[in-house]
């Protein structure tokens, strides 16, 4: 089993920043995918970002490229989720994910294991 609790969401004009923490906790690889979704009022989860627990691969959706950056200290265990350039459309309760196979994938039923979610408000 694989815990994860995000962290780090909250109300921010747009043009701002914000840094979104996913604490890790119970039975990682090396090979798992970690990934952020997010999901906004009356519209379906959606893809954010990917990385690969080991090694530096990472996948963006379109609609973030050049603004967000997706990282993670496997020393602390943690994924991390920076945002920069916050636009109101990025308002949505922001998820991480995680699956046990190397392919990173886009879908959210291909992700096993979810967080809790966490609010990002992005205020015009």
């Amino acid at each position: 089993q694989v815990q994860l609790v995000e962290s780090g969401g909250g109300l921010v004009q747009a043009g701002g920043s914000l840094r979104l923490s996913c604490a890790v906790s119970g039975r990682t690889f090396g090979s798992y995918v970690m990934a952020w979704f997010r999901q906004a009022p009356g519209k379906e989860r959606e893809f954010v970002a990917a990385i690969r627990w080991s090694g530096s691969n990472t996948y963006y959706a379109d609609s973030v490229k050049g603004r967000f950056t997706i990282s993670r200290d496997n020393a602390k265990n943690t994924l991390y989720l920076q945002m920069n350039s916050l636009k109101p459309e990025d308002t949505a309760v922001y998820y991480c994910a995680t699956r046990p196979n190397g392919i990173i994938a886009t879908m959210t039923g291909e992700y096993s294991y979810w967080g809790q979610g966490t609010q990002v408000t992005v205020s015009s």
